[in-house]
């Protein structure tokens, strides 16, 4: 079956050198760079701008007044060609910022599959976001943020730079993240703090009952049973096996550097 052509808006604006896939389409007044890689049937609508060192991929769709690959808003960053990369079947939407790396952080901003940022979401310089993650109205990452897989982050929420927050968690509306989130955990508040799982994201994950009861297990021995980290994971070892969600809890809590919420 032959690919649809690339649709250019008349208006529109794309640098010779940038690569557009096939079935691209490029909205009315949107700016494409010199050195922008957009993939297969990926739609940038109208009064986009995506420059620098982009690389996109299929099926995505970058709403009007985005801002894709501008400088990194860090003041140690020299103008080193460092790279913004983004996956396939993204919804970015009207006024996200998403910056490429700096030489401090490894030269690269990545982003996964199937994630969902709304309106006036800012993906900093160094950020990891992985795949199925949701950033409701306002959210914010820091530089070097670490995002894994399936979260929710509500809106106005911030993550502070170097902060760390695990697959399947939750962040709720307005909540300032200074330390490290668990996996499946619910966090929320200024500074946030655990208030237990994620229940409804392990539900809606499909994780089983007696997942979702291991975990909860885990969970008490971690933060509610008084033992230190070393003893508490020992024990959670011990007592539950043969539960990857749960050795990923440990596992997680375990190589935190700026410490975990409590």
């Amino acid at each position: 079956m032959e690919e649809p052509a690339v649709n250019i808006h008349p208006t529109a604006i794309v640098a010779a050198g940038a690569e557009l896939g096939p079935g691209v389409r490029i909205g009315a007044y949107s700016i494409v760079g010199p050195r922008v890689k957009i993939g297969a049937r990926t739609v940038v609508g109208p009064h986009v701008v995506i420059e620098g060192n982009t690389t996109i991929g299929e099926e995505n769709h970058i709403f009007q007044f985005a801002a894709v690959g501008a400088e990194p808003q860090d003041l140690k960053y020299r103008g080193e060609d460092s790279v913004l990369i983004i996956g396939n079947r993204n919804r970015i939407r009207e006024f996200a910022t998403l910056h490429p790396g700096t030489a401090g952080g490894g030269m690269v901003t990545r982003i996964g599959d199937g994630n969902l940022l709304m309106n006036y979401t800012h993906v900093a310089h160094d950020s990891i976001l992985g795949n199925g993650n949701i950033m409701a109205n306002g959210a914010q990452l820091a530089g070097h943020v670490l995002v894994e897989d399936f979260v929710v982050i509500g809106a106005m929420a911030g993550i502070h730079q170097f902060a760390r927050v695990g697959e399947s968690a939750i962040i709720g509306a307005g909540s300032m993240v200074s330390q490290d989130v668990p996996p499946f955990c619910n966090a929320t508040g200024d500074r946030a703090t655990l208030h237990g799982l994620n229940g409804v994201g392990l539900k809606r994950r499909g994780l089983t009952a007696e997942t979702q009861a291991a975990l909860k297990r885990a969970y008490k021995l971690m933060f509610q049973s008084g033992l230190k980290v070393v003893d508490a994971a020992a024990r959670i070892r011990g007592e539950i096996t043969g539960v990857a969600e749960v050795e990923k809890f440990v596992a997680f809590i375990e190589k935190s550097e700026r410490g975990v919420c409590r």
